[in-house]
């Protein structure tokens, strides 16, 4: 909100700009950036002449993006309006090759354009949703894990990998194979007795063990810094006697 510049849709980069590689994906309706870091690696790197580890029969020949300066992203931005100008419409050009909202005030500070980070994300906040998503996917979670149907109709047009596409059942209805990233039930209560059990030195974090619920199977209550803590110490430990499939699967 301070630095005028909108996070939804694919131009939410503040850099990439109309230059993004994003995209909607065409069953779960969402906006993806799956392959979006690939022309930031080396240019000898495997990844960008593999076409079936990311997008299948796509491989990665763009170099980096042209990185705006702070002198040019503030004549891009001159004419905007600022909110103290009146109510504001739509500017041209908005989710066509900008995001920009209004000319945010911070650009009338002298040393602002030398700034190198003017849209600072909530890190705390950002953590506890990629915790959520992956550990939830993990532990298949029902209704909250992201490997549902969807997203396996969409890894079947997108992407090589035939043993998470969806199979006909004998009902005649569409059901999803188990993934090998995904834990088996019994391992699941495993690590969530694990969990239960688990004490913490005093004052290093809150008692994670009460946000583990063994009949559900489940977590509920977790702050950000717990969050934080668990994969920062936790995961390696709990997670540490997975087989080599697994590692291979999530690489």
């Amino acid at each position: 909100m301070l630095s005028g510049w909108g996070t939804k849709g694919k131009l939410a980069c503040p850099h990439c700009m109309e230059d993004t590689k994003a995209f909607t994906l065409p069953h779960g309706g969402k906006n993806s950036w799956f392959v979006c870091h690939r022309r930031f690696l080396p240019t000898d790197h495997p990844f960008r002449r593999s076409n079936n580890r990311f997008m299948k029969n796509r491989i990665e020949l763009d170099g980096l993006l042209y990185f705006r300066n702070g002198e040019q992203l503030r004549e891009f931005i001159r004419d905007f309006p600022m909110v103290i100008d009146g109510p504001l419409d739509t500017l041209p050009g908005y989710g066509e090759y900008h995001n920009s909202i209004k000319r945010s005030i911070f650009w009338d500070l002298p040393y602002w354009k030398h700034n190198l980070l003017r849209h600072n994300p909530d890190i705390m906040r950002i953590e506890k949703n990629f915790f959520d998503n992956f550990f939830n996917t993990m532990m298949d979670v029902k209704g909250k894990t992201k490997d549902n149907h969807k997203a396996r109709m969409d890894v079947a047009e997108l992407c090589g990998r035939g043993d998470l596409e969806l199979v006909q059942l004998r009902n005649g209805m569409l059901g999803k194979p188990k993934a090998n990233y995904a834990f088996t039930r019994k391992d699941v209560k495993s690590i969530y007795k694990w969990i239960k059990e688990l004490r913490m030195p005093n004052g290093y974090a809150s008692n994670i063990s009460r946000c583990a619920n063994i009949d559900k199977r489940s977590m509920h209550g977790m702050k950000s810094h717990d969050c934080h803590v668990f994969m920062e110490c936790l995961l390696p430990i709990a997670f540490r006697s997975l087989p080599k499939f697994f590692w291979n699967a999530i690489a």
